[in-house]
Parts: structure tokens; C-alpha cells; sequence
């Protein structure tokens, strides 16, 4: 039995929110296979638009959930797609939408085979852009659209994955709707058209276009190879070994052995020189005794140092108060010895004769025998606030002596604490002397052989840089190269596909024809009521009865949107056409049993069973390789083993929802319908 070669485009494997303290995954492999068909089921509100929605996201959408939930919880969306069979990461933060992804190769559990690549989301048409990269895994890189189809004239716009996904990506509100050939907006109308003629090969102008992308893509070889070149004479110059990585293989094993060694030569150094050990310890006890001898000197000095400029504050003081004293003798307590009248010296001081004032015979309060200035009147004010002088200058002098004797016996201890520091120094000195020298005889082999082998390792830590860095640039021409090999693969299928034209072009007519074959056959296996006329005309507006879609009730409108899609689809995929390969489909039983509306007549008629049951045979057989992810409520027990994932949004029966973890609200009630359908 022959391998099954993998399809181009895109198949979706995995799905990651990473959280702030755990991720939240959703896996549509079976071992290491991509599951043709996906279901994620669960009940209303619980998360499971929001898986499409995500993916939708990944791969290059505008906007993400915004549901409180997400935003409290989720940091980034990964994605894990395989681009034409190879796997890569796409990762894009989440909170405000990014214009930047980070493109990786491998899978979200194992190493990465490269470094994130950073690619842009705006403008859709730049070579750097994510849309670029995932057009070109479909065939699609390059590809204008004109944005009057009519008009030869007409400016172009480069086509976008987000153009791409309306044909791979069938959301809720598109089933079931009278606008979902975008009939209210005009551009999205004449866009959808535009791409899936240009999916088919069948847009008008599909030589220019073919030619156009050509010139396109070869101005991107030329510099491509340009850059090659430069790098591969700038790796020449650096005379860069080309097998970088098994030189650093190399250099890492003789590292682990260098240390290894290392290791062994230590605990060895440390085992001869056990018998040291008292030695040491003495050692250890008088380096231990001169440190705190010289702690102590220190703290002498210290002091000493602070309170000399104290006691020189309070011998100033002294001072000061001193001065303060005189002036109080010289001017406040001035004795009365002249008559100050006549001028002539009294033949007695004044005093006090009975009760009076002998000068001026005026009455006083008190019997004091000798009168000075001052005296009489001073009983009439306060004494409050008044400083008594000699109070404080005998204070001061207390203080002042009492620093001085403590200034006096710190300097006086200084020289003895200072001669132990020498003498606790010159013991530890002669402490390390004796186990240098009881220990150098052992110890010196070693330390010569220690020497040898941190030298010998610092040579490989050089060669080892040495030979990463010539992996890496290894690797960068390695990439390069393979830009180049991919963009003259793309560039040769091209022009294979501009001269098959002249011969073999496509007939649009032909396309539109079997689409609608298709959707014929599909509303016929699914048991559509009186179905007669069924077809799509050119334009690509599906019709039944005799009547387009729009005309039809909102039961019957959800099978023919399914059908319409499910035509595109399946045709694009058996004809390997430039579609993405997969497709993704909102709640196929709206209106069918399951919402707020119910189409009965609809309903009544059509098996859910059969929609199923057509996709799992389809699969298999004419659509091996592609890919279908449905989320719906209720499916069918048809399909119960490709269920990938049920949310509950019940505690007793997790998973709750796609947020697990986020079962109340902030106010404690017991449930909260965060999520869409």
C-alpha cells in the first residue's frame, strides 16, 4: 500500500489559548494524523464558535473573542497547521488584536525546528506578510483582483487569506441568511465571485494574471538569489565549516568530558587535603579573631570620631553662657551709688528704712535692706520664661565633663585595641602560612593539572562558538536556498499553467456547471421536500423551485448555504483546485430543530444523518485528504467517535466550556453564558 502524498494548503491540527497559568487545547489529530472530519459539540454558550473563530484568527482574521473570560484568561493563540504537509506554529497575541504573527516549523509540543519568523498582517499582498505565506502553500501568491470586474482598466487589490476564507470557513450568521452571497455589500459580492473564479482558474484575463504573477515572483527569485549569493560569499569569507553541526556535536561531547573531569579533579584535590583539617580550623579561628578585633578598632575610631565635635559644641556653649552671665552683672543688677539729681556719690547705698525707699521715701512691698536698679519693679512682672544662667552653665560643664572622660578613655583604649588587631592579623597570617604549608605539596599537582584542564575547555567553549555560529549561518543559506527552490517551483508551475491555456483552459461554464451538479446531488441525498430545479447559475446565486435562496424559508435556507459550500468545496478539492483544503462549518442544524426558530416542514423532512453520513463517505473516498470541522449542539450518534470535544457547561461534567477553568461569574452566581454558540 503507497503512502498517501499530503495535499497543498492548509489542514489545522491543533489549537492552543495560552493562559496566564495554564493553555487551553483543542486537538483535531488522530496520533499523528489530521482527522478528515471534526466535530466539537456542547452546549449552547459554551465556546465552541469561539474554537472557529480562533483558527479564523490564527490564520490571519481581523478580530478574536473579546468574551471577559478570554480576556481575563488567555494571553496568545497558537495554531498548529500543516502547510503543505509541514508543520508549523502560528502564534498571535491576544487582548487587542496584532498586526503581527510569529511563524515557526515544527509542532506546539516539540522543539522548534526554526526561529519564529515575524510576518505581518497588513498589507495583506507584502512578500512578508502572513497572507503571502499561506496563499503561496495554495497556490494563490500574487494574485490581483480588479476592483471593477467589469473594467479592463480597473485598479487591482491583492487577494487576502481573510478573501480566501469565505470559501473555507462557513460561520453562523452566513447559514440561513438572505445575505450570504454578501447581496447588501457590493464589493464583498463581486470579491466572493472573483475568488472563486480565480480557485478554478477560470477569471477573466487568466493569461495577464498568469503573466503578471510571473514577473511578480521572478523579480522576488532575482533578489532571493541575490541575497543567496551574498550570503553564501559572506560564509566563504568566514571560512565556515560545512558541517557545522557535527563539529559542535563534537565540541559539546569533549565539554561534558573537560567538566566531567574537572569535577573528578576537585572532590580528588578535596580528599588529598583532608588531612589539613585542623590546620584549617585554626585558621578559620584566628581569621575569625582579627576580624572582630579589627571590628572593634573601627568602632573606637568611630566614636571618636563623632564625639569630638560634640564636646567642641558644648565647650562653645559654655562659652556662651558665660558671656551671658557678665552682661546680666554688668547691666540688669547695676547698684544706685550717685545721686542722680546733684550727681555727688551717695555717703551710703540706698536701702530700705522702714518698709520705704531711703532715696525717694517711696512704700515697698518687701524688707529687703539694700535696694538695686530694677528691684522694685521687677516684682511686678513674671518670672516665667526667665533663664536661669547659672542652672545651665553647671549642667553644661557636667555634660562637658562626662565627655571628656569618655573622649579621654576611648583614646586611651585606641592603642591597645589596635595592637591586638596587629597581633590577631599577624596570627592569622601565620595561621594561613601553616596551611600552605602543610597542603602545597598535595595541592599544587592538582592546581597544575586544574590549569591545564580550564584552558583545554576554554579552546573548546571558542571552537564550540565557532562551530554554532557556523550552524546558524549554515542554516540561514539553507533557508534561503530553499526560498529560492520554492519560489522557481512555483514560478515553473506557473508558466506550465499559462501555456496549458491555449489548449486546456477551464471552461467557467464547465466549473459553474459541476458546482451545481453537485448541489443538485447534495439536496437530493439529503431528502429536500419537492425539490425540482435545483442549480446555481453564474452568478453563482443558488436556486431551488424555480426561485433563489433568498425566497426560500429559513429551514430551506440552511440547506441550500450548506449545499452551496459544501459544493465549492467538495468540487474545488476532487478538481485540486487552489483552495485551502479545509472547511469549517457553524451549527449545521440551525433552523432545524435547534434555536429559538424551527423550520417544521424542513425539519420534519431532513435527517441530520444523512448531511453526516454524505461528508464521512466523501471523506474516504473522493475527498481523501481534506479536511471538515463542524461545531454543532447536538450531532448525531452517527458520528459520536469524531467528536474531539464536548463542553458541558456543567461543573459535575467537565470540560465546562472552552475556558474550563471559568465556571462563575465575578458575582458568584453559578453560571454565566460567556461564549457563543
Amino acid at each position: 500500500m503507497t503512502t498517501m502524498q499530503p495535499l497543498p494548503g492548509i489542514r489545522i491540527r491543533r489549537l492552543r489559548l495560552a493562559g496566564v497559568s495554564r493553555n487551553y487545547d483543542v486537538d483535531f489529530t488522530q496520533g499523528q494524523r489530521v482527522r478528515d472530519l471534526s466535530v466539537v459539540a456542547g452546549a449552547f454558550s459554551s465556546g465552541k464558535t469561539a474554537v472557529l473563530e480562533f483558527i479564523a484568527y490564527g490564520l490571519g482574521g481581523k478580530h478574536h473573542p473579546r468574551h471577559p473570560e478570554v480576556l481575563r484568561k488567555v494571553r496568545s493563540c497558537l495554531v498548529e497547521v500543516e502547510l503543505s504537509g509541514d508543520p508549523h506554529v502560528i502564534e498571535r497575541p491576544v487582548g487587542e488584536p496584532s498586526k503581527i504573527a510569529y511563524v515557526r516549523r515544527g509542532t506546539l509540543d516539540s522543539l522548534p525546528l526554526s526561529k519564529p519568523e515575524s510576518r505581518t498582517i497588513e498589507p495583506a499582498g507584502a512578500p512578508e506578510s502572513l497572507s503571502a505565506l499561506l496563499l503561496g502553500h495554495c497556490k494563490l501568491e500574487g494574485v490581483q483582483l480588479r476592483e471593477a470586474p467589469s473594467s479592463r482598466e480597473s485598479r487591482t487589490d491583492p487577494l487576502s487569506i481573510r478573501d480566501l476564507m469565505n470559501l473555507a470557513f462557513l460561520p453562523n450568521e452566513r447559514i440561513a441568511s438572505k445575505n450570504f452571497l454578501f447581496e447588501n455589500e457590493y464589493m464583498k459580492k463581486h470579491k466572493l465571485k472573483q475568488v472563486v473564479d480565480v480557485v478554478f482558474g477560470v477569471h477573466d484575463d487568466r493569461a495577464v494574471e498568469l503573466g503578471q504573477r510571473i514577473k511578480e515572483l521572478g523579480a522576488r527569485l532575482s533578489q532571493a538569489r541575490s541575497e543567496l549569493a551574498t550570503a553564501r560569499a559572506f560564509v566563504d569569507e568566514q571560512n565556515v565549516p560545512t558541517a557545522g553541526a557535527l563539529i559542535a556535536e563534537r565540541y559539546e561531547g569533549e565539554l561534558r568530558e573537560l567538566t566531567e573531569q574537572l569535577r573528578a579533579l576537585d572532590e580528588a584535590a578535596q580528599a588529598g587535603t583532608a588531612f589539613a583539617g585542623s590546620v584549617r580550623r585554626e585558621h578559620q579561628q584566628a581569621a575569625q579573631r582579627a576580624r572582630l578585633a579589627a571590628g572593634v578598632v573601627r568602632d573606637c575610631e568611630t566614636q571618636l570620631t563623632r564625639m569630638m565635635p560634640l564636646r567642641a559644641q558644648y565647650a562653645d556653649d559654655l562659652v556662651k553662657l558665660n558671656m551671658l552671665a557678665e552682661a546680666q552683672r554688668l547691666f540688669d543688677p547695676l547698684s544706685v551709688t550717685t545721686c542722680p539729681a546733684c550727681l555727688n556719690r551717695l555717703p551710703a547705698p540706698p536701702s530700705v528704712e522702714n518698709g520705704s525707699c531711703s532715696l525717694c521715701s517711696h512704700e515697698l512691698p518687701h524688707g529687703d535692706e539694700q535696694l538695686t536698679l530694677g528691684t522694685a519693679t521687677a516684682e511686678h512682672s513674671s518670672d516665667e520664661g526667665r533663664l536661669d544662667v547659672a542652672a545651665e552653665i553647671r549642667a553644661t560643664k557636667a555634660r562637658l565633663k562626662e565627655i571628656t572622660a569618655y573622649i579621654e578613655g576611648l583614646d586611651s583604649s585606641l592603642a591597645a585595641l589596635k595592637l591586638q588587631a596587629e597581633d590577631a592579623a599577624i596570627d592569622e597570617e601565620r595561621a594561613a602560612a601553616a596551611v600552605d604549608e602543610v597542603t602545597s605539596p598535595t595541592v599544587t599537582p592538582f592546581l597544575t593539572a586544574r590549569d591545564n584542564l580550564q584552558r583545554r575547555r576554554e579552546e573548546v567553549l571558542r571552537h564550540l562558538q565557532h562551530a554554532e555560529n557556523a550552524t546558524k549561518l549554515q542554516a540561514g543559506l539553507d533557508k534561503r536556498a530553499a526560498l529560492v527552490e520554492r519560489q522557481e517551483a512555483q514560478i515553473e508551475r506557473l508558466r506550465e499553467e499559462r501555456d496549458r491555456l491555449g489548449d486546456a483552459a477551464q471552461d467557467r461554464d464547465l466549473v459553474v456547471g459541476r458546482i451545481s451538479g453537485r448541489y443538485s446531488e447534495l439536496l437530493r441525498q439529503w431528502h429536500y421536500p419537492k425539490l425540482s430545479q435545483p442549480m446555481i447559475d453564474t452568478n453563482l446565486v443558488p436556486y431551488v423551485r424555480g426561485d433563489s435562496y433568498r425566497e426560500a424559508s429559513s429551514g430551506a435556507r440552511t440547506l441550500l448555504t450548506l449545499a452551496w459550500q459544501l459544493a465549492v468545496f467538495e468540487v474545488a478539492v476532487e478538481t485540486s483546485a487552489a483552495h485551502p483544503g479545509f472547511l469549517m462549518i457553524d451549527s449545521p442544524q440551525k433552523n432545524l430543530g435547534h434555536g429559538g426558530t424551527r423550520d417544521a416542514v424542513i425539519a420534519d423532512a431532513i435527517a441530520i444523518d444523512d448531511f453526516y453520513r454524505h461528508l464521512t463517505s466523501w471523506l474516504a473516498e473522493q475527498g481523501a485528504g481534506a479536511q471538515v470541522i463542524i461545531v454543532d449542539n447536538s450531532p448525531p450518534m452517527l458520528v459520536e467517535e469524531i467528536v474531539v470535544v464536548r463542553y458541558s457547561r456543567n461543573e459535575d461534567r467537565p470540560p465546562y466550556g472552552l475556558i474550563d477553568d471559568e465556571t462563575t461569574t465575578d458575582e458568584g452566581s453559578p453560571e454565566q453564558p460567556p461564549h457563543p454558540t
